[in-house]
């Protein structure tokens, strides 16, 4: 295992961090952690070396971290440098900020948290915790001992990211990146701002909710190509890795095969280590995905709100991501349920509304016709 300083503290942390928010479950329950098998699992990698364990306070239904305080017991929680996150949704109230770090301490079965996030800021959960003095209740969370680094983590666009990372000395933070997601949310921009003020990063989403770990068959094909081998995985972990503003890749293994790859990845990497070869390959991968994209949606919502209800941009989404990562059974289960009925495809009338408000020109009444066809 290799080990980056991240922290006020400089620590030594695993490049490779556990995310406990997708552990085994039973009877595909995902509320149900299967005890044996994950604490075997967080255990196992502690014993090869990861030091950064990640959970929250919604994981599996809320009880991953009391699984976690559970899992760490019989001197784990000596070996880790243990992270969690305020769940930035139920905040009402300047009391609630402590009342929920109480909590999660108790679940945790520690006295302090070593790296503690506000969770997937976006503006309107960053503007409630301006409201509720987050500022007084980190000085005093971190002078308490409470919380050891104070961080957050991000899901909205960089102009936000840009506002929160300017608006505080924060320890940290954490976004989303993989090589095919450079742009998305804070992206590199973003990445790169962070380092250059001083405040480490820690990479979520390495794999794009597991979709990078396999692929369409010219993908592999690619991959298999090159001499030097390595799973999708071990590239799309490499490609994060080779890049000096990244101090931890958090990744959600829920088998030992996982584990066991992702260690063996890690073991190996270095900061730079990418020849010039194989960014040319990667960015061969990236564009064959890119070339899968069926409708050049930006998700930029000029066409929105739509007069009768279509979710215009999310249809195009999961339209585009069946595509890119063919499969077509997954994301039609995702299709009707992630969209109410009324933001479906076959919901549009035809208006016309959005067509002319589009800067990429979509013909937006054919592609939604398209994509209820698809998904029919």
């Amino acid at each position: 295992m290799k080990y980056r300083t991240m922290g006020k503290n400089k620590d030594k942390v695993s490049i490779l961090g556990f995310g406990c928010m997708r552990l085994p479950v039973i009877d595909d329950k995902y509320e149900q952690i299967d005890e044996v098998e994950a604490t075997n699992q967080l255990r196992y990698a502690i014993d090869k070396g990861i030091n950064y364990v990640d959970t929250a306070y919604p994981y599996h239904g809320g009880t991953s971290e009391s699984f976690v305080g559970r899992a760490l017991k019989d001197g784990y929680r000596e070996k880790v440098f243990l992270a969690t996150k305020s769940p930035s949704w139920l905040i009402e109230s300047r009391e609630d900020l402590d009342k929920y770090l109480d909590i999660q301490l108790k679940n945790l079965q520690t006295d302090h948290i070593d790296f503690y996030l506000l969770h997937a800021l976006n503006k309107k959960y960053w503007d409630n915790y301006l409201k509720n003095n987050v500022f007084d209740f980190i000085k005093e969370a971190l002078e308490s001992g409470k919380i050891r680094n104070i961080g957050f983590s991000f899901h909205d666009e960089f102009t936000v990211f840009e506002e929160i990372i300017n608006a505080y000395n924060w320890n940290f933070c954490q976004i989303q990146l993989n090589y095919f997601d450079e742009e998305y949310q804070a992206g590199l921009k973003g990445l790169h701002l962070a380092a250059s003020k001083g405040i480490d990063v820690i990479i979520m989403e390495p794999l794009r909710g597991g979709r990078l770990a396999k692929g369409p068959n010219e993908v592999q094909k690619l991959w298999d190509s090159y001499p030097e081998k390595h799973t999708p995985a071990g590239w799309a972990l490499r490609y994060l890795w080779d890049k000096p503003e990244v101090k931890v890749i958090l990744s959600g293994m829920n088998n030992f095969d996982h584990i066991d790859d992702n260690i063996h990845e890690a073991s190996m990497a270095e900061v730079k280590m990418l020849t010039e070869k194989e960014k040319s390959l990667i960015n061969e991968v990236k564009a064959i995905y890119k070339s899968r994209i069926k409708v050049d949606c930006t998700n930029c919502k000029y066409c929105m709100p739509c007069p009768h209800g279509v979710n215009i941009p999310g249809n195009f989404a999961i339209y585009n991501n069946a595509s890119i990562f063919d499969d077509k059974e997954f994301f039609k289960k995702q299709y009707f349920n992630q969209l109410k009925p009324e933001e479906l495809a076959d919901m549009c009338q035809q208006c016309g509304n959005c067509e002319p408000l589009c800067p990429q020109n979509i013909e937006i009444i054919k592609e939604l016709e398209n994509v209820a066809m698809y998904f029919r």
